[in-house]
């Protein structure tokens, strides 16, 4: 998936992209360029149980197959989330003019907002509302802020990381993204996976 790397080049050129391909080693680097991100490297997501805008049920652990982009924007939020909204349009424009739009999908808890492509985004309502399940995902970081946060959920529904707020680069969440779908495709599930896999 190199050829997707090359495509960013294309794109986003003027910016430079990483001068190696730091594979395995994403975590540190991008935590060495990014002040917004945090690894996270958690087996598990929070249980998020939601609706589509036509009604649809969608939950985390059936959608293994691909990177998930997860971020919260109650209605009453205001300027941060707006802020923060805008920068992922600007994510998602970025992945969706490589062979990632396949493999990426980006979900907004929250009210449904205008700009967004909607082939691999959708807006969600959860079961419950959206205040526990938001500080279930909140309760990943070890961060103490009030910031919005963006949780990226790699193949396999491992928690890989949380972009903070909206003051990061959109092109090294771009990039992230992109280390996630060059990285190897998870082992199969074991035992106890398929056994708490039930309960979510």
């Amino acid at each position: 998936m190199k050829y997707i790397l090359v495509s960013l080049v294309l794109v986003l050129s003027p910016v430079a992209v990483f001068a190696h391909h730091p594979g395995e080693r994403i975590d540190e680097v991008m935590a060495a360029r990014e002040p917004a991100f945090e690894a996270t490297d958690l087996r598990r997501t929070p249980r998020l149980r939601a609706t589509d805008a036509d009604g649809t049920p969608l939950r985390l652990d059936t959608m293994q197959d691909s990177i998930v982009v997860v971020s919260f924007a109650p209605e009453g939020c205001g300027a941060p989330c707006e802020a923060q909204q805008a920068l992922l349009r600007e994510v998602q424009d970025g992945v969706n003019v490589t062979p990632m739009r396949e493999m990426v999908t980006f979900l907004t808890v929250g009210p449904a907002a205008e700009g967004w492509d909607g082939t691999n985004w959708h807006a969600i309502s959860i079961e419950g509302g959206i205040p526990q399940v938001s500080n279930d995902f909140a309760a990943l970081s070890s961060r103490d802020t009030d910031a919005p946060m963006i949780h990226v959920i790699a193949r396999g529904g491992r928690h890989a990381a949380i972009f903070h707020g909206a003051d990061f680069s959109h092109v090294n969440l771009i990039l992230y993204i992109n280390e996630l779908t060059n990285a190897a495709p998870p082992p199969e599930p074991g035992l106890l996976d398929s056994i708490f896999g039930v309960f979510q």
